[in-house]
């Protein structure tokens, strides 16, 4: 289909100073957790936003000194040479598909205790961490903005030696430069303080040198808030910013404005609703000429035109909607609307951030694994059998499970004991603020409607016979949990009922059943997460006296992880609901809650009618162990595959569930190492002076190295000749494309090593000669397929002894490109074992080896 002509103009290109992005998809700076230390990932990540249309792609925030560091938050960095040559994997990949690179220098200050370096931070003045350790900055003198000023100008000509398109000055959220700005923070009397100007400056001379440093290769953008400090949700406090706004309007090639409050910037969609920072926009295009980004959580393309043509902003910007459906872009393009994966709002992204771990998505169960799993968000390898496959339980992971085996092929029955389908979400969803929860579940039935292979079964609860009966090759059990009335001790499970008593003790499940409890009630939460909270919104809305109580010190403690900690506790405080900390429920009779503190053990009371634990859950696993039963406990005697996923197997959050049901259908008939089930992505010491050992690099390169070195390279471009030549003598096309491919690979694998001869001097033959040499020895190679492939099976194991070699002879440096011209063996013998026994995938090795560079 074609793109909805009232979409065009979120498709007009857009100039950004000396460069011109395709479209008015942006996608800002965001944070994934993998930064400095997961290169490749984030490379792969990055990619896959710029193949789904985003016209720009910035990096996250790059640290440009080793006195800002945000551990255990992981940065990117731009310190050395080093970081040039990982930020350039991602900017190739993103060029490749027309799309400009971003990156936002960034300068931490007082939110940085650089528990990683020890190096001191530094700030407008003395100032505490933000972050809450125990550390103060120190007072920036004149060197120290002198040095900040050329840290700043080296990072961004690295910046621009990586190949990025746009370079950030960052002077917001409450790092070192919003700091400068801020009238109350700095108290400086020199002529970076006091004065609006002087406060100015120092944002002033780092555009000003960022935009000499990069010259007409890269546009410089200034991330900036509109507002000067917190006030009510949508109504600005702007104080000094309009004025500040109007010195450096002109300066910048584009504005990428947020606001002062972070919990409406990135808040979650329990209590901030989309297009949240329109109302702090309003003087921002009046003010300026050049373009302008903001967010607001947009997946609405109606609301994105509405944006641009009312003059609200004129690049849509992103963080959560392109994490959740990097191809959001296309699929508008592509009048698609009904398959973009909507953005929920619940900040799972953002808690990878928060806890140092690569990023995640509950939508979107690829992200995050681009790289380390090859896993795509819009392609998934087509189906490897004729089995059938029988999913047991709707849920999140169920759902997810029936999707994607459909999307592969397979004939796919799903079984739903209710009549409606979603599991948890669409339970949840109809909970107070949770109702984009049910965008999952509604994606996921949208995308089945198309899929005559899938068909759902409603009211349809199955015993153990009933599996068997259907006849399935697999069966997935995704039948869910459900919460407990007992709590977690720290060793068992124990009740809270007070010997000889039956009181009123319910759960989470009863209250989302419509079960209203009695009097005033206590809310039991050591989940620790948004339930408990959203259960005893629901029962103050529905008019209880309600009380939460918990063993942590804070409520909804995991929550701080996706940033709504701070507000779920002023939304109840609000409402009017008791808060009980630091308390663990040790025993109800019906009338009183015994209640201990978690540091003295004293007791005390609440007088309560009526408990609702939200505690722990049980798997709903009956129906799995049922069918075990039935073979004495042995899976292998069952006439199917039988697995369990999601809550089933193990309680957890709804990401984790989407990714469970995912899993399971990517893996269905691809053999898993159980060993090493993902890549790793850290540094090879191997590859590192420090980690030369015996059987590694010599160091200086022998004779003996570069003389091997060009003839395996010689033999490279030989061979793309050679499997060029048997491919025109194949009859079946799809022989003659595995041969190309073969054909590829041999490209690839000399592409990889070819910058080694140039810096060693080597000079291989013409290779116009290598590959008429190629072609000669084609002709010796055997005309019947199968006899070609036995061939190449005997002979190809020993190559690999070859390049071992060749890797024990070469200096450190030149692993890197080695380990690819390895790999490329490792995925031909790969291919080779697939096609001899009969794998209709066989060439996805050798794919797989031309997009990654590895086996």
């Amino acid at each position: 289909m074609a793109c909805d002509p009232r979409y065009d103009a979120l498709f007009e290109p857009m100039q950004i100073g000396p460069v011109t992005a395709k479209n008015r998809f942006y996608q800002v700076p965001h944070c994934t957790g993998m930064g400095y230390t997961r290169p490749r990932a984030l490379a792969a990540m990055r990619e896959v936003k710029a193949e789904g249309g985003w016209g720009v792609v910035c990096t996250e925030y790059n640290s440009i000194h080793p006195s800002s560091d945000d551990t255990p938050h992981l940065s990117a960095s731009l310190w050395d040479d080093s970081d040039i040559r990982a930020h350039a994997l991602m900017t190739e990949k993103v060029h490749a598909h027309g799309s400009l690179a971003g990156a936002e220098l960034w300068y931490g200050g007082a939110r940085t205790s650089n528990l990683l370096t020890r190096e001191v931070a530094m700030d407008v003045t003395s100032l505490p961490n933000g972050a809450g350790h125990p550390f103060q900055t120190r007072a920036m003198d004149k060197t120290d903005i002198r040095n900040l000023r050329r840290w700043h100008r080296k990072a961004a000509l690295r910046a621009r030696d990586a190949g990025f398109d746009i370079v950030y000055v960052y002077a917001t959220h409450t790092y070192l430069l919003s700091n400068f700005l801020d009238p109350r923070i700095n108290t400086r009397t020199d002529e970076y303080g006091g004065s609006l100007e002087n406060r100015v400056r120092l944002v002033r001379e780092l555009i000003e040198e960022t935009k000499d440093a990069v010259g007409d290769r890269c546009g410089v953008a200034v991330r900036f808030a509109a507002d000067e400090r917190i006030g009510e949700d949508g109504i600005p406090i702007e104080g000094e910013r309009r004025e500040m706004f109007a010195l450096l309007a002109e300066l910048p090639d584009l504005w990428d404005i947020n606001i002062a409050d972070y919990g409406v910037e990135m808040g979650v969609s329990r209590f901030t609703p989309d297009t949240a920072l329109e109302p702090y926009m309003g003087f921002i295009k009046s003010m300026t000429t050049k373009p302008v980004v903001t967010v607001g959580r947009f997946t609405s393309p109606d609301t994105m035109v509405g944006q641009l043509k009312r003059g609200i902003t004129d690049f849509i910007g992103a963080a959560r909607p392109s994490i959740a459906d990097p191809f959001l872009p296309k699929k508008i393009e592509e009048g698609r609307i009904e398959d973009i994966r909507e953005c929920i709002g619940c900040n799972i992204c953002y808690s990878g951030d928060s806890l140092g771990v690569s990023i995640r998505c509950t939508q979107n169960p690829t992200m995050g694994e681009e790289w380390r799993k090859d896993w795509h968000p819009e392609k998934i390898a087509e189906k490897g059998s004729d089995a059938s496959v029988l999913v047991v339980g709707s849920g999140p992971a169920g759902l997810e499970a029936a999707h994607s085996l459909g999307k592969r092929g397979y004939k796919v029955t799903l079984a739903e004991g209710r009549s409606e389908i979603g599991g948890r979400v669409t339970r949840e969803s109809a909970l107070p603020g949770l109702s984009e929860y049910g965008r999952v579940r509604d994606y996921r039935a949208q995308q089945i409607l198309d899929l005559p292979n899938v068909d759902i079964f409603r009211e349809s609860r199955l015993g153990a016979q009933d599996v068997m009966d259907v006849g399935a090759d697999h069966v997935a059990i995704a039948t869910g949990a459900q919460w407990r009335k007992e709590r977690f001790d720290g060793r068992a499970y124990v009740s809270v009922a007070a010997p000889g008593t039956s009181p009123e003790i319910l759960t989470a499940d009863d209250i989302m059943d419509g079960v209203q409890p009695s009097g005033p009630v206590l809310v039991y939460d050591e989940d620790g997460y948004y339930l408990g909270g959203v259960i005893a919104e629901k029962l103050r809305r529905d008019g209880a006296e309600v009380t939460i109580c918990t063993p942590s010190d804070v409520i909804s403690p995991w929550a701080a992880n996706t940033t709504e900690r701070w507000r779920v506790r002023s939304h109840l405080s609000g409402m009017g609901v008791g808060i009980e900390v630091s308390h663990a429920l040790i025993r109800f009779d019906g009338t009183e809650a015994a209640l201990t503190c978690q540091y003295t053990g004293a007791e005390k009371t609440l007088p309560v009618a009526a408990v609702v634990m939200v505690t722990q859950r049980a798997p709903n696993d009956a129906l799995y162990y049922e069918l075990l039963e039935t073979v004495d406990g042995d899976a292998a005697k069952l006439p199917f595959t039988l697995t369990r996923i999601g809550d089933c197997e193990a309680p957890a959050i709804v990401a984790a569930a989407v990714y469970a049901g995912h899993r399971y259908a990517r893996n269905l008939d691809a053999p898993q190492d159980v060993d090493m089930p993902l890549k790793h992505d850290r540094v090879d010491v191997g590859a590192t002076p420090e980690g030369r050992h015996p059987a590694g690099g010599q160091g200086a390169a022998s004779r003996e190295y570069l003389e091997t070195l060009k003839l395996y390279y010689e033999e490279e471009i030989e061979g793309e000749a050679y499997f060029a030549a048997i491919a025109e003598r194949l009859e079946v096309p799809e022989h003659r494309d595995k041969m190309r491919l073969m054909a590829d690979v041999e490209t690839y694998a000399a592409a990889a090593v070819h910058p080694l001869l140039l810096k060693h001097g080597l000079v291989p033959r013409d290779a116009e000669g290598l590959h008429r040499t190629g072609r000669a020895q084609a002709e010796n190679a055997s005309g019947d397929w199968d006899s070609l492939i036995a061939e190449m099976r005997e002979s190809f194991p020993a190559f690999m002894d070859d390049f071992a070699r060749l890797e024990a002879m070469a200096p450190a440096e030149d692993l890197p490109a080695l380990k690819v011209l390895t790999a490329h063996e490792t995925a031909a013998i790969d291919f080779l074992e697939r096609e001899a026994a009969g794998d209709p995938q066989s060439a996805a090795p050798m794919q797989r080896y031309l997009e990654t560079g590895s086996a």
